[in-house]
């Protein structure tokens, strides 16, 4: 099981890029951030970079840990766009991307274009269409594209993704398209667990919830004709009701549990005080350490 990290953009370079190169120091088989135009409280009001600029700088400032996004969403991204910067990070960071991709939410993304926010179905139409539109643009030298609700006219990626034939998708999915996208286009797939259960329910219901979402994964890539065990399944923590940064053990723990279920990598919050994704670093920089040689293979 791989253990990765995902660093909040909230820090100015001065700082962040400290955290950046220690956590290639630490070891962390990834460290991705989120992709959001704001986040909702505590960090609706406070400092918040973009993405692609921050992933550009840590490309510069790392040279082994691989790098991505945990996730883009077509919420405020164009696919057209979005695939020339992604040439472009590949190209910097020596081939080390993951983009995490996920249909997007509600949330302040969702509104700050000056639009009402999709309904869930419009979401995952878009997304439906978002998906195999930045595969060709990402493999292909040219693209053009007439869709619902993305067009495409002659648009050139070239030299391309320095990853061949393209830089990996990790899927964000847990509804039956999301899924098949994921079975179709996916080289990892993303969970946070059940948002029900993570909100009022035990471990054991989180845990069950996973298998279950893992699954019909696993029912998806079957109708696609394609091995499961192909795919990474990531989850990212700090959204379940298990705490396993509050010890070294209570880590090993979770991470033996999950990866009975099936899941191959942990992607942990860095610390941030005073937010549900505080921790001890003493804690949070021994698990990056040592918890991987305890973890099964």
């Amino acid at each position: 099981m791989r253990v990765s990290t995902v660093i909040l953009p909230i820090h100015r370079w001065s700082e962040g890029q400290r955290l950046w190169r220690r956590a290639e120091e630490l070891g962390f088989h990834a460290a991705y951030t989120y992709d959001h135009l704001s986040w909702r409280v505590p960090f609706r009001d406070g400092p918040w970079f973009g993405a692609v600029p921050t992933l550009t700088a840590a490309a510069t400032a790392t040279t082994r840990m691989r790098l991505g996004t945990l996730v883009t969403s077509p919420n405020f991204r164009h696919p057209v766009t979005l695939a020339k910067e992604l040439v472009t990070l590949d190209d910097v960071s020596g081939g080390r991307v993951t983009l995490g991709i996920g249909a997007g939410g509600t949330g302040f993304d969702a509104s700050a274009l000056g639009r009402e926010p999709w309904s869930p179905r419009e979401r995952a139409d878009r997304f439906a269409e978002f998906v195999p539109l930045l595969d060709r643009l990402l493999t292909r030298d040219e693209t053009s594209h007439s869709g619902v609700f993305y067009a495409a006219h002659e648009a050139r990626n070239l030299p391309g993704c320095v990853q061949r034939p393209r830089l990996p998708f990790a899927i964000a999915a847990t509804g039956p398209r999301g899924m098949r996208l994921a079975a179709r286009y996916g080289q990892a797939w993303v969970t946070t667990g059940d948002p029900k259960v993570g909100e009022s329910g035990t471990p054991e219901q989180s845990r069950a919830a996973i298998r279950g979402q893992l699954d019909r994964l696993g029912a998806a890539c079957a109708e696609a004709g394609r091995d499961v065990a192909e795919l990474d399944k990531v989850l990212l923590t700090s959204f379940t009701p298990d705490r396993p940064l509050d010890s070294f053990d209570a880590f090993v723990d979770f991470a033996g549990r999950h990866a009975e279920l099936g899941v191959t990598e942990l992607v942990l919050h860095w610390p941030v005080p005073d937010t549900r994704f505080a921790a001890d670093e003493k804690v949070f920089e021994r698990i990056a350490t040592e918890a991987p040689a305890a973890l099964p293979a």
